[in-house]
C-alpha cells in the first residue's frame, strides 16, 4: 500500500465542512477572523436539561430559522410540528421525530448528534481520538490499512500497513463504504473490537482494546533536496493551522512543494481559508452564499509570509469540503497545478449547534463557490492532470500520483 497515501483518519472521517471559531495567528488578520466568526459557533457541550418535547421544538425552530434553503426542500415546515409535538413522550420519540424531520430535507450533511456522537465530534476538533490508531483506504472496493500509528493499540497488536479488512465485530466488510467501516471500528474507550484481516492469503483475527490517541493532522517530509511534501490528513483540528505552520517551516527551503489533500474529507472552514491564504498574494479564496442569497467573499489577507515557489496539489475522490476550498482557490487563482482524480464535490457549509441534553446538530447553513464562481456541489473539481492508480501500482506499493507531482515540480524548478 501507499506509504504516503494515508487516506482516512478514523477519528475525523466525516464528509462535512464544519464552521467553528478557532485560533488566531499573526498573519490571520482580525478582520478575517471576524467575518468567519459571523457564521461560526462553539462546540461546547450544552449541559442544559430539556424535556423530549422541548428538545424537538428547539430543533424544529432551529431548522426553520437557520437552514440554508429557506423553502426547506419545498415543504410546509409546520407540518412536522403538527405531526409530532403532542406525540413525544420520551427521548426515543424525540430522536425519531427530529431525524425524520431532518431526513425530509434530503440533505445528508444535516444531522442530529446523540450525546456520544457530539462528544466524539468535539474530541475530533480537539484532536482527540478514541480508537485503535489506523488509517484506512478503499482500493478497488476493498478496505485496506494504509497506516498504523506508532504506539497505538493497533501497533501493539501487530496490525500492518497493507492488511485487508475482512470483518469488524462480525460485520462483513465486503461492499461497505469507508464511512461504514470506520463506524464499526470506532467506539467507547477501553472497549474491545475484533478485526479479521487478510495478510498474504491468511486470515488473522485481532482483538484490540480502544484507547485515547492524540491525532496529528499534518505530516511533512523532504522528498529530495528540492522538493518538500506536506500531507494535511484533515482540517478538523483546532491545532491544524499550528501544525501546518510548523510543517511549512521544516520544508521552506525546498524549491517546490507538494501539498497532499488526498483522503482529506474536510474539517473547519477557517482552517481551509488559513491554509489557502498562505499561498496567495491577492484575490478571492471562497464565496459563501447564505439563505438570504447574499454572497460574502473571503479575500486573501496580506501577511508576513506567502509561499510563492512552485506548488502542486494532490487530490482524489475523497478530497472534500475544506480540501475543495483550498484546491479550488489555488486552481482558480492559477497558483497551483492539481494532480490526481476528481474531488468528492461537497460545496455546502454546516454549522455546529449545541443542543440541550449534551446533544448537537450539524446543520447546513450556506453553500460556497470557488473564486471563479463555480458551484462544485455534487460535481467536484477536475484536476489539471488526471492520474489514476493501476492494480500493478497497488501490488508494487507505487504512488503514481506522487511521482507525477514530483516530476511536475522538477520541470517547474528548471
Amino acid at each position: 500500500m501507499f506509504k504516503k497515501l494515508k487516506n482516512i483518519q478514523l477519528a475525523i472521517l466525516c464528509l462535512s465542512l464544519i464552521v467553528l471559531f478557532g485560533v488566531s495567528f499573526q498573519n490571520y488578520k482580525q478582520a478575517q477572523i471576524e467575518r468567519i466568526n459571523e457564521i461560526s459557533s462553539s462546540s461546547y457541550i450544552n449541559e442544559e436539561k430539556a424535556s423530549p418535547k422541548d428538545l424537538f421544538l428547539e430543533s424544529w425552530l432551529l431548522v426553520k430559522q437557520s437552514y440554508a434553503e429557506p423553502h426547506l426542500n419545498d415543504q410546509n415546515w409546520h407540518r412536522w410540528k403538527r405531526r409530532y409535538v403532542n406525540k413525544i413522550a420520551d427521548n426515543d420519540d424525540a430522536y425519531v421525530a427530529i431525524n425524520t424531520m431532518l431526513a425530509s430535507l434530503d440533505d445528508p450533511y444535516s444531522r442530529l448528534l446523540s450525546k456520544e456522537e457530539f462528544l466524539e465530534q468535539s474530541n475530533s476538533i480537539e484532536s482527540k481520538m478514541y480508537g485503535i490508531g489506523v488509517n484506512i483506504a478503499s482500493v478497488s472496493g476493498k478496505i485496506y490499512i494504509v497506516n498504523v500509528i506508532k504506539g497505538s493499540p493497533a501497533d501493539s497488536s501487530g496490525l500492518k500497513q497493507g492488511d485487508m479488512l475482512v470483518s469488524v465485530d462480525n460485520h462483513q466488510i465486503k461492499g461497505k463504504s469507508i464511512f461504514q467501516v470506520a463506524q464499526y471500528i470506532k467506539g467507547a474507550l477501553n472497549e474491545t473490537v475484533t478485526l479479521v484481516i487478510l495478510r498474504e492469503g491468511e486470515k488473522i483475527t485481532k482483538k484490540i482494546k480502544r484507547a485515547e490517541i492524540k491525532v496529528k493532522t499534518v505530516e511533512c517530509a523532504k522528498l529530495d533536496k528540492d522538493t518538500g511534501y506536506i500531507h494535511i490528513i484533515s482540517f478538523i483540528g483546532n491545532d491544524t493551522p499550528i501544525e501546518f505552520i510548523n510543517a511549512m517551516n521544516k520544508v521552506k527551503d525546498a524549491k517546490g512543494l507538494i501539498l497532499d489533500l488526498r483522503g482529506n474529507t474536510g474539517g473547519l472552514f477557517q482552517n481551509a481559508v488559513f491554509v489557502a491564504n498562505l499561498f496567495l498574494k491577492s484575490g478571492d479564496i471562497v464565496s459563501v452564499i447564505g439563505r438570504d442569497g447574499l454572497s460574502s467573499s473571503y479575500r486573501v489577507q496580506s501577511g508576513e509570509f506567502v509561499y510563492d515557489k512552485p506548488l502542486v496539489v494532490l487530490v482524489d475522490g475523497d478530497s472534500a469540503s475544506a480540501s475543495e476550498i483550498v484546491s479550488g482557490a489555488l486552481k482558480d487563482n492559477n497558483r497551483a497545478k492539481i494532480v490526481g482524480t476528481k474531488t468528492f464535490g461537497k460545496g455546502v457549509v454546516q454549522k455546529i449547534y449545541a443542543l440541550p441534553n449534551q446533544m448537537g446538530m450539524n446543520l447546513t447553513i450556506a453553500k460556497y463557490l470557488t473564486p471563479s464562481g463555480r458551484d462544485i456541489n455534487e460535481k467536484g473539481i477536475e484536476p489539471d492532470y488526471e492520474v489514476t492508480f493501476t492494480r500493478d501500482d497497488v501490488n508494487k506499493n507505487f504512488d503514481r500520483q506522487l511521482e507525477f507531482a514530483k516530476n511536475l515540480i522538477a520541470k517547474q524548478i528548471k
